[in-house]
């Protein structure tokens, strides 16, 4: 190989397959009292001055590498699903940018049906994501037909057959005729998962496709998932609200909280050397069967209000580290390690003494990490503990 075409490879394998660039998402709260009218005279020219909105995702920037597995953890309301919505081209956002390949989508409707032939989504409940008057072989002729894929007559057979076989449903003849009331939780995802895969995606979004699932079901749909990675080379987005799959199944961790991302950076440094307190608090909630004694969660309170976020740093109200800057002042993301990310001041330098005064009497000073006490234990490279995923599919 000649160097230019070594270069010229190399620069493509930098360029994300997937990237976003500060996406940002704002819900207007409609009122539904007759006063407030100016609202209906307000639509199509953006929210109208003095409404409220719903900040569900600020700002937020990830990429997502060719054949990479990204999870994006954090709690019920932290913009996980809003934000796949966006990359799925399903909301328009309302600022930022979506490119594919480097190159920027339109933030409008159009080209949705190319689009999604790269990009592919698998929605969190397969109960309602699969149309219970039709059956399986409905849902997987219906993509294949629209985008012109599989051919007519055995030919579309075929591939309706070797889809339910990629995501292991065998005998795949016998669960075409099926419909979705007579398959189990987990076959019905595997379902959902071939379906997307019907289009021959690039790009799969899996919006915690295990939350749903007993526990016993679920590592059999992880282990599908890395099996897809490995075998097809597929780049897959994993949301999910449990750090501990995340880091059995990921390769980058990028944790969010009330709309933004806190922190970002290898799984394994993510979870074995958080830097941020919000990660150490979902670390220490975490189901760990090794545990001896009884968690030491690393904060208090609720999630906030997104209609009226605090200033600063969104986490500020409930961390025990809060500085007077985090009131005041969103901290920027810093490199805590090679390609790991925090955006807390606590790793901040050269803050004025009234800027790193303790808002709660604590005693952590800028620059120096949480002390939260022992850190979590470095969890094996093997699959998630029972209590957190269970065992395979029978």
């Amino acid at each position: 190989m000649t160097e230019t075409a070594a270069a010229t490879r190399s620069a493509e394998a930098a360029v994300p397959l997937l990237e976003a660039r500060a996406l940002t998402k704002h819900f207007p709260v409609h009122h539904a009292r007759r006063g407030r009218r100016r609202l209906a005279g307000a639509r199509g020219r953006g929210r109208p001055a003095g409404v409220p909105a719903v900040h569900a995702v600020e700002d937020v920037s990830l990429t997502l590498p060719p054949g990479g597995i990204t999870a994006v953890v954090g709690e019920s309301g932290s913009g996980k699903s809003t934000l796949a919505l966006m990359l799925a081209r399903l909301i328009v956002p309302t600022s930022g940018q979506l490119l594919l390949d480097g190159t920027e989508v339109p933030a409008t409707t159009r080209g949705r049906r190319e689009y999604a032939r790269d990009v592919q989504l698998v929605l969190q409940d397969p109960f309602s994501s699969l149309n219970p008057v039709h059956g399986v072989r409905y849902h997987l002729e219906r993509p294949l037909r629209l985008h012109g894929l599989g051919g007519p007559g055995a030919s579309l057979d075929g591939a309706m057959t070797g889809l339910l076989e990629r995501v292991a449903l065998t005998p795949a003849e016998q669960f075409l005729s099926k419909y979705p009331h007579e398959l189990s939780g987990g076959q019905r995802q595997r379902v959902a998962i071939a379906r997307a895969l019907a289009v021959r995606p690039r790009v799969l979004l899996a919006d915690e496709p295990v939350s749903m699932l007993d526990v016993s079901i679920r590592l059999g749909v992880l282990n599908l998932l890395g099996d897809l990675r490995e075998r097809d080379g597929l780049t897959i987005l994993y949301i999910t609200h449990d750090i501990a799959s995340a880091r059995y199944l990921a390769d980058v961790i990028t944790v969010m909280y009330a709309g933004q991302v806190v922190e970002s950076g290898p799984a394994e440094q993510v979870t074995d050397q958080a830097a941020h307190p919000y990660t150490r608090l979902l670390l220490s909630a975490a189901p760990d069967p090794d545990r001896g004694a009884p968690p030491a969660l690393a904060g208090s309170g609720a999630p906030p209000s997104l209609v009226a976020p605090p200033s600063g740093c969104r986490f500020h109200p409930r961390c025990p580290h809060a500085m007077a800057v985090c009131a005041d002042t969103t901290p920027p993301p810093a490199e805590v390690a090679g390609g790991h990310f925090s955006a807390c001041w606590l790793h901040a330098t050269g803050l004025a003494p009234a800027q790193s005064r303790p808002l709660r009497g604590s005693g952590t000073a800028a620059g120096q990490p949480p002390d939260a006490g022992p850190a979590p234990p470095a969890r094996p490279a093997g699959p998630p503990s029972p209590a957190t995923e269970g065992g395979e599919e029978t």
